[in-house]
């Protein structure tokens, strides 16, 4: 999952470390646009240490949200 470039920015500035709840309230606060927003909300309920800890997971749950169609349908890649 590619992050927008307002999220991206916006996860440069954070200080850290930040908690789920700390991302949402400083993204709302900062004006950070709704789908930015939803896609934070997403993350787990624990304290991360930088930004690419946030992409981390970001990238992992796109990852996983893309290969479910796959791995309902009994199609598994090789």
């Amino acid at each position: 999952m590619h992050t927008s470039p307002a999220l991206d920015r916006f996860l440069r500035g954070m200080e850290y470390p930040a908690t789920r709840d700390d991302l949402l309230r400083e993204a709302a606060r900062d004006g950070l646009g709704g789908d930015d927003r939803a896609v934070l909300a997403q993350l787990p309920e624990q304290s991360f240490s930088a930004a690419w800890h946030i992409r981390y997971h970001l990238a992992r749950r796109g990852l996983i949200e893309e290969l479910a169609p796959a791995a309902s349908s009994g199609f598994v890649a090789a």
